[in-house]
């Protein structure tokens, strides 16, 4: 069936300010380099080329090759890691969090939009090579965030007491997790598949990092997906120079302070406020940020300290154990990787909007952003119900009690729309008012009473009789919230709260083909796919 489409905007679920990103509003494009627009990439190319050199590309490709080891990584990755070292490949990268089993179902759009814009860069391009790059957050410490994924309403959760960078904790404990997700996923041929891709994912491999690098390498490595986990010593030496500018001078802080009274200015709510030193120390467990203190540089709640010379001479020694956080971790990537365009969410571009200045100062060209591909997808049971329900794509985005009131109108058989009763009435009231500005000006204060009695009263009047409309049509109207409940469990996007795992059950192998067929990363709508 065809894929429809809805403007980010009309939606409802995503900010103004990302819309005014997509509409290109003047006062945004300051925070940005190219709109990644088909023909701005050229001129991206050539900005990257002149900054990238062949250090770094046999540098990724050694530390790409030896992370695959124990990986069955199909032919076109292979051959994608390898191109890496030539100076006519390029990467498009997206980034995200070390989900258990992936956590929300945007997890599969954002590798999707990555992979279908190589391919288009590809067909416009030939003389280049375009890599697709999974950078996992290996380094990143909030467990909470990503130890639990939502399968049919039911938290399925790993708890652990590890503390430090995810990517390093050990998965034990997890083969009680896999008990819990046999039973819930049950029998049947697409169950049984999801059952191996967890078991063999989390409980054959001894830490988080590789345990996510094989499933994305499962789910998509027949597309080329090459997935980075920047944890690495040889990568994060290629990082010296920005780590050693960034803890002498401070430059994020002062650069990113800046553009984000800007962005203020702008009416933005920032999301992220750079530290003076925006790096982590990591080390056994620990992960924790470095300040400056009278001179003296430490770790928070350590006993880690270090003069400056001290420190510059451990970040030479030992550049794994210093971690970008938030502000830093964008730069990282585009010092290691020839990247050209980075695929976020609408909360990820926002920040990446306010570090623009802090690339400019460490003289790091700064790339692409581009929105990832959103979509509902539907069955064509559902899509069938929704049409004999006469529920339009725009009414499914609307919050419940906009939904019902609107089905109720609209199936209702008599008219509970009052608006032309109160037109009426306030010109009535207009003659009232210019009666007694001719007469005698005192009433004009009982006439406006008068008038804000009736017109509250009328609106009494509609809310009663909708209600008794809504009690009514109760059975109509509870099929008509069920469908929107299925689309949007807990009120929320499809893709924010669902796993796969409840798509893979319907659908199975034919998921992520259907979804890559249907995806158009330069689109710029939210899709709404029936399969």
């Amino acid at each position: 069936m065809p894929t429809d489409f809805i403007s980010f905007r009309e939606t409802g679920y995503f900010s103004d300010f990302i819309c005014d990103y997509l509409d290109e509003k003047t006062e945004l494009k300051p925070f940005y380099n190219r709109f990644p627009k088909l023909e701005n990439f050229k001129t991206q190319i050539e900005e990257k080329s002149l900054s990238f050199s062949s250090e770094p590309r046999n540098i990724i490709t050694q530390v790409l090759k030896d992370q695959y080891q124990n990986i069955n990584a199909s032919e076109l990755t292979s051959n994608n890691i390898e191109s890496l070292k030539e100076k006519n490949t390029f990467t498009i990268t997206t980034g995200h969090q070390l989900n258990l089993f992936t956590g929300p179902l945007y997890f599969l759009y954002k590798i999707i939009s990555t992979i279908n814009l190589t391919k288009e860069l590809k067909q416009n391009f030939p003389d280049y090579n375009f890599v697709p790059i999974y950078w996992i957050a290996s380094e990143d410490h909030d467990f909470e965030e990503i130890n639990y994924f939502n399968f049919k309403g039911k938290k399925i959760q790993w708890n652990s007491k590890q503390t430090g960078a995810v990517g390093h904790f050990n998965t034990e404990g997890l083969d009680a997790v896999f008990e819990v997700v046999s039973a819930e996923f049950g029998p049947g041929k697409h169950a049984e598949q999801l059952k191996e891709w967890f078991k063999k994912a989390y409980l054959n491999h001894n830490n988080l990092a590789d345990a996510t690098r094989y499933l994305a390498n499962e789910l998509f490595g027949n597309y080329g997906l090459v997935v980075l986990d920047a944890d690495d010593k040889r990568l994060k030496r290629l990082f010296l120079p920005q780590m050693k500018k960034e803890i002498l001078e401070e430059s994020a802080f002062e650069t990113v302070t800046e553009t984000n009274k800007k962005l203020e200015g702008l009416e933005l709510t920032i999301q992220v406020n750079p530290r003076e030193i925006n790096l982590f120390y990591l080390k056994d467990g620990l992960r924790e940020r470095i300040v400056n203190i009278d001179g003296i540089y430490q770790v928070l709640d350590t006993d880690i300290r270090w003069s400056e010379t001290e420190l510059l001479k451990h970040v030479e020694e030992f550049p794994e154990r210093f971690s970008p956080n938030v502000i830093m971790r964008p730069l990282y990537q585009e010092v290691v990787l020839p990247n050209l365009c980075y695929i976020g969410g609408g909360g990820e571009l926002i920040y990446w909007l306010q570090l623009k200045s802090n690339f400019e100062a460490q003289s790091v060209p700064f790339p692409m952003l581009l929105l990832r591909n959103s979509a509902i997808i539907k069955t064509i049971k559902q899509s069938e119900k929704l049409k004999n329900l006469d529920i339009s794509d725009a009414d499914l985005f609307l919050d419940r009690a906009s939904f019902i009131n609107k089905k109720v109108r609209k199936i209702s058989n008599i008219d509970i729309d009052f608006s032309e009763q109160a037109n009426f009435l306030v010109k009535q009231f207009e003659d009232l008012y210019q009666l007694a500005e001719q007469t005698d000006k005192s009433f004009l204060g009982a006439v406006k009473a008068q008038e804000v009695k009736q017109v509250k009263g009328l609106k009494h009047l509609e809310k009663r009789l909708l209600k008794a409309q809504k009690k009514k049509l109760a059975d109509q109207i509870s099929r008509c919230t069920e469908l929107q409940e299925q689309l949007f469990p807990n009120k929320s996007l499809q893709e924010r709260n669902t796993n796969f795992s409840e798509l893979y059950l319907e659908y199975g192998e034919d998921l992520i083909p259907e979804l890559m067929n249907r995806l158009e990363p330069l689109k710029s709508e939210f899709a709404i796919i029936t399969i």
